[in-house]
């Protein structure tokens, strides 16, 4: 709360300076000024725009930690390719928001590209930030790997989880799970690829499949795995209380997983668009490079009903 009050309070004080030093420039007729208010114009917009956008994060969960996956469409190794475009855009996201990201798995393609992959990404409001980006993603670009240099479509997933406080008690029974440890592959050093240290967790009861290599030790790697089902299991449970509470009340608002969110066009003309919001961007790279957030207040704007 500190944190808020503080930045409320030099946010009040810099618009105070600009309005007087506006003022100084309009009655000296000082041009020479324009350029210095033009760029502290800028710079308290972009910082009004933020605090909108913290406003807007009242989901319950909002200021949790994420786990955030990938998954490759079909499309070969295009889909691959696009799918680790995409864990770069939300790793440089998390990166200027000044969230920790951390790895905990990677599955890559042969050819190219990642089969899957699942970050942490750590920090106050993590989740109120990225739950915007779950659903399809899709791409339509001159495909790198195609000889004769064809347009293709290429679809991937991307899921958003909360990570769950400790006090939340999300009981799995072991008697529910298969535990499978394998030889860690890809990226990771020579310990990794010579231990069978990675660890596959199978939920039975709901089908949940959750897998963790990153780490040395098959402990750890066991236990990263375990948070992640626990917080994937208390997104279902959440889920199903909105639906239920969404039929009760003849609501249709949710997105549902499998739903195309976002396309960005590479060719023949460049522009990424949100569907669900309308709102578009004609700099693709700058996007790519985790230019979300328009995307990521106007989807927090559409649900809030502001």
């Amino acid at each position: 709360m500190e944190s808020v009050v503080e930045a409320f309070t030099k946010l009040a004080s810099d618009t105070t300076d600009f309005d007087d030093l506006l003022t100084l420039a309009e009655e000296e007729e000082e041009s020479s000024l324009i350029p210095e208010l033009n760029d502290q114009l800028k710079q308290l917009e972009e910082r009004v725009a933020e605090m909108e956008t913290q406003r807007l994060l009242s989901d319950p969960m909002d200021r949790a930690s994420a786990f955030v996956s990938f998954s490759a469409g079909a499309g070969g190794i295009d889909s691959a390719d696009w799918t680790q475009m995409l864990l770069r855009m939300i790793s440089r996201y998390a990166e200027k928001k000044s969230f920790t990201v951390r790895m905990v798995d990677l599955q890559d393609n042969e050819e190219g590209g990642i089969k899957s992959a699942t970050i942490n990404v750590i920090g106050d409001y993590a989740y109120g930030h990225l739950r915007s980006e779950r659903g399809i993603h899709r791409l339509v670009r001159i495909s790198p790997y195609d000889a004769a240099a064809r347009r293709h479509t290429s679809f991937a997933a991307i899921d958003v989880v909360p990570e769950i406080d400790e006090q939340i008690n999300i009981e799995v029974k072991e008697e529910d799970l298969r535990i499978d440890t394998y030889r860690a592959g890809g990226h990771g050093g020579q310990h990794v690829n010579k231990t069978d240290s990675a660890v596959r967790l199978t939920h039975l009861p709901s089908g949940l499949v959750v897998q963790c290599q990153n780490e040395r030790s098959q402990h750890k790697n066991r236990a990263q795995a375990m948070k992640v089902l626990k917080s994937r299991l208390y997104k279902r449970e959440l889920e199903e209380r909105r639906k239920e509470q969404q039929e009760r009340n003849a609501e249709k608002k949710e997105i549902s997983w499998g739903s195309q969110i976002r396309s960005y066009v590479m060719a023949p003309y460049q522009l990424v668009k949100d569907v669900r919001t309308g709102v578009e961007r004609g700099n693709v790279s700058a996007v790519l490079d985790g230019d979300l957030e328009p995307f990521v207040r106007a989807f927090l704007l559409s649900q809030s009903g502001d």
